[in-house]
């Protein structure tokens, strides 16, 4: 497949992918770690609230 191109340009790509797929793992740990946080403030602030909601409808 890259028999014109230098093996140093093919793993300066696998490295550059290395880093995004990192970045992008780093990204996605932080987006479900800030909605779990969410999340567990929610109940804590207002869990009779949404029970008295659900029992009166």
């Amino acid at each position: 497949m890259n028999a014109g191109k230098s093996s140093k340009s093919g793993s300066s790509r696998e490295d550059r992918l290395k880093a995004a797929l990192k970045a992008n793992l780093a990204r996605r740990k932080a987006q479900a770690r800030a909605r779990t946080d969410d999340e567990a403030e929610q109940e804590q602030t207002a869990p009779s609230r949404t029970n008295k909601e659900e029992d009166d409808g």
